[in-house]
C-alpha cells in the first residue's frame, strides 16, 4: 500500500446564513433544507472514490453535513476542531450588506493585506492555513494510505488550495475557484501536494 494518504475536501452543505449572506465564521447556523439534499445526494455522488473514513470540522454545520453524507457508507468519522472556519470576531453574524454599510474602511484595508487579512476580534487567514495543515499531516500520520474525506469550510479550503497554487490573496488575482460544491484532492506524504483541483462536481439541491 502506498504511503501517501489522499485527502478529498468538501465544503458543507447549505445553510440558513448562507442563503442570508451572514457571515458565520465560528457561529453556527442549521442547514437549509436545500443544504440538507445537497447532502443527502453527495453521500451518494462520492461513494464512487472508495474512502476508508471522514474527517471533519466539528461545527454544526460540519456535523449536520457528514450524518447525512454518511447515512449509506457509515464510515468511522473522526472530528478536529483545527478544521473549522476562520474565526470572523466581530463581523461573526453580520450580513455581507451590513459588513459593507458599516465597516467598508476596515474591510478594504483587511483585503489589502491579502494572507493577514484578520477581522477584528477574529483571525488571519495565515493562522488559518497552519492549522489546517497540521490537521492534515496528523490524518496522514494516523491513516498512511488510505482515503480520507474532509468535511469542512470554504476558509480552510481557499486558505489549503491558496497556498498549493501560490496565491497571494490579493484583489486582481485571477479567480481560482469555479462557483459552486466541488470535491478537490490533496495528497500528503512528507508535504501536502494538490492533486487535483475541482476533481467532481457536487449536485447543487436545485438541480433536477
Amino acid at each position: 500500500m502506498s504511503t501517501g494518504t489522499t485527502f478529498g475536501l468538501v465544503r458543507h452543505g447549505r445553510t440558513v446564513w448562507n442563503e442570508e449572506r451572514r457571515i458565520q465564521g465560528r457561529l453556527d447556523s442549521p442547514l437549509s433544507p436545500a443544504g440538507r439534499e445537497m447532502a443527502r445526494r453527495w453521500g451518494r455522488e462520492l461513494a464512487r472514490f472508495g474512502w476508508h473514513r471522514i474527517l471533519a470540522s466539528d461545527l454544526g454545520r460540519a456535523r449536520a453535513t457528514v450524518d447525512l453524507i454518511n447515512q449509506g457508507p457509515g464510515l468511522e468519522v473522526h472530528f478536529d476542531p483545527r478544521l473549522r472556519e476562520q474565526d470572523w470576531g466581530r463581523w461573526s453574524g453580520l450580513t455581507f450588506a451590513e459588513l459593507h454599510a458599516l465597516h467598508q474602511e476596515e474591510l478594504d484595508r483587511q483585503v489589502a493585506a491579502g494572507w493577514d487579512f484578520r477581522p477584528p476580534g477574529g483571525e488571519s487567514r495565515r493562522e488559518v492555513l497552519v492549522r489546517a495543515r497540521a490537521a492534515l499531516t496528523d490524518g496522514h500520520r494516523r491513516w498512511p494510505g488510505e482515503q480520507v474525506l474532509v468535511v469542512c469550510h470554504e476558509g480552510i479550503i481557499k486558505c489549503l488550495l491558496y497556498h498549493l497554487c501560490h496565491r497571494r490573496f490579493l484583489p486582481g488575482e485571477p479567480p481560482l475557484l469555479r462557483k459552486g460544491y466541488w470535491l478537490h484532492l490533496l495528497r500528503v506524504d512528507r508535504e501536502i501536494h494538490l492533486e487535483k483541483l475541482h476533481a467532481a462536481p457536487l449536485t447543487a439541491a436545485d438541480t433536477p
